[in-house]
């Protein structure tokens, strides 16, 4: 099969490695969409790495022995390979799981941890069903593109009306926009990149802030009448922009820190009286049925969201377009669909 990697020289190419095999709950996947997420720092850091992307969505072509899943079932693959019995697993929170499972031994593969590849193998427990009126490109943002902000605005309890900052419009930052109007929530976006700004005000946002500007915390406050913002989402990764988010809030307010890029550093919080949540991944067991109906009702804004779609032979090129900022969601399709269309009819 084709799949995608960085070699030994810091180079993307696109390289033949043997199909992965399923076994007992380890279920083979085809994978049509994989959505891009951070992947293009790996390049720019030019390391060698075998596994590219951890985002995806496909049909099962092997169930193996699954229960929960067969053969024809459009699914969303989530990231990781959790064991599926220690606590958080019971929970629902596999993303926290310390005990992944060693899938290619399990299976007696070489190959199939990467969603940069056209087929994957994964615990059935990590496939997320796919509605039959949901289409397959919507639904693969439900991973990185929707996902840590549901579970941002689930954390700090975000209810209609309230006033969001989201620090950021890259992928991640866009669908905190998508999910809070879905919640009628009302978005104040800070990005500087002119493209992702617009975008930003296309899929809701009704105010989009330069955050290099001088006078923007002043914007921000007396567009909240002085009172600072309910929450706050930060996506952005900029060193300062939590503690500068921490200040525009309301007393009592909220904030959820999905970038992990630089360390936090925040004003006392004490005399604010503010809630931090670090916000990684979502609790699809938990959470599916707001997932589905988000998507649901979001779904010309998830069209716009994706801005491109590459084949894994462009792979390189599309993450060059995502260095520029000049993008929303960018997907990665290993069959080679020939136009949006074919995407959503899928």
């Amino acid at each position: 099969m084709k799949a995608c990697v960085i070699n030994d020289s810091g180079v993307l190419e696109t390289v033949q490695r043997p199909e992965p095999r399923a076994a007992r709950d380890v279920v083979k996947v085809q994978i049509l969409i994989a959505p891009m997420c951070t992947e293009f720092k790996e390049l720019r850091a030019g390391k060698a790495q075998e596994v590219l992307g951890h985002e995806a969505a496909g049909v099962v072509v092997d169930a193996a022995g699954s229960e929960r899943v067969r053969e024809g079932d459009r699914v969303v693959v989530m990231p990781g390979n959790a064991c599926g019995v220690c606590g958080m697993c019971v929970a629902g929170e596999h993303i926290y799981c310390a005990n992944q499972r060693h899938v290619l031994a399990e299976t007696a593969s070489d190959f199939g941890l990467a969603t940069y590849a056209e087929y994957i193998v994964k615990p059935d427990r990590l496939l997320f069903r796919i509605p039959p009126d949901v289409s397959m490109l919507h639904a693969s943002l439900a991973c990185c593109g929707l996902g840590p902000s549901l579970n941002a605005l689930g954390r700090m309890r975000a209810r209609a009306g309230d006033t969001l900052l989201v620090s950021g419009c890259g992928p991640v930052g866009l669908g905190a926009v998508v999910n809070a109007v879905a919640r009628s929530l009302r978005v104040i976006a800070l990005e500087p990149t002119p493209y992702r700004a617009d975008l930003a005000r296309r899929l809701g946002a009704g105010e989009v802030l330069d955050p290099r500007s001088t006078d923007v915390d002043e914007e921000v406050r007396l567009l909240t009448g002085g009172r600072g913002a309910d929450c706050a989402i930060e996506t952005s990764g900029v060193r300062d922009a939590a503690g500068r988010l921490a200040a525009l809030l309301r007393p009592l307010g909220r904030m959820a820190l999905l970038a992990w890029d630089v360390p936090v550093e925040l004003p006392p919080l004490v005399p604010l009286g503010i809630e931090v949540d670090g916000c990684w991944h979502w609790n699809h067991e938990r959470d599916g049925r707001v997932m589905w109906e988000t998507i649901r009702g979001s779904e010309s804004a998830l069209t716009e969201m994706v801005t491109h779609l590459f084949t894994l032979e462009d792979a390189g090129m599309a993450m060059t377009l995502q260095e520029t900022g000049n993008c929303g969601k960018v997907v990665l399709c290993p069959d080679g669909p020939a136009s949006l269309t074919d995407v959503l009819e899928h």
